[in-house]
């Protein structure tokens, strides 16, 4: 299976779909998006996702998968991220659902324009107050979770706890204090010293054709 990855560096949702793949030791081609640039907002892009936005990722060089948990269930399907259990699974998708409702739209939105868009604070400050407010009470409900069981959705990792991890470890990034949330900093700890993890910064190695 041949795997292109269209994905900006420093977003999470990009972020999450490059940790898994390096969990599953999977090759890919990697190929840059700059958002700022508007590599987005090109025709050829938006060919791909008339969304405008990334990831993107390219299965054997032609059908197309965006929206970044989507991508995750096609490429955890049969591995050790996906439960097969009908009640686990459903568990780990309750938990995918909160991170793209819940808990993206409040650290997301503000790690996105706090930490990586210039000048974005400001332009945004009207809806700062709401995603601080939103944010704690996102991180509150894992840490409700996380003081009952190792994982989100259990003892074990799962596609879950790549989505939410990836905005969660950055959340000082767009000013949230994580000092009072003892079971999400113990969990953070727990997801980075699983094999195979990789931070932000993590590229492939390239593809040799």
């Amino acid at each position: 299976m041949s795997l292109v990855l269209h994905a900006a560096q420093r977003s999470a949702n990009c972020y999450k779909v490059r940790l898994l793949l390096a969990h599953l030791g999977m090759p890919f081609d990697l190929r840059d998006v700059d958002i700022l640039r508007g590599d987005t907002r090109t025709p050829d892009f938006l060919a791909m996702n008339p969304r405008g936005r990334v990831p993107v990722l390219q299965v054997d060089g032609g059908t197309v998968l965006i929206e970044s948990n989507a991508i995750l269930m096609y490429l955890g399907e049969g591995t050790r991220f996906l439960p097969e259990d009908k009640l686990c699974r459903a568990m780990m998708m309750q938990w995918l659902f909160f991170e793209q409702n819940s808990h993206h739209p409040s650290l997301g939105e503000a790690r996105f324009w706090m930490a990586l868009i210039p000048g974005g604070r400001e332009l945004k400050r009207d809806l700062v107050d709401d995603w601080m407010e939103k944010g704690e009470e996102a991180l509150s409900r894992m840490e409700t979770q996380l003081a009952r069981s190792p994982f989100v959705a259990g003892d074990r990792m799962t596609l879950a706890d790549i989505a939410l991890y990836a905005n969660t470890h950055l959340a000082h990034e767009a000013e949230f204090d994580l000092t009072p949330f003892s079971a999400v900093r113990g969990w953070i700890d727990r997801v980075a010293a699983e094999p195979g993890h990789v931070g932000m910064d993590w590229r492939p190695v390239p593809v040799v054709a």
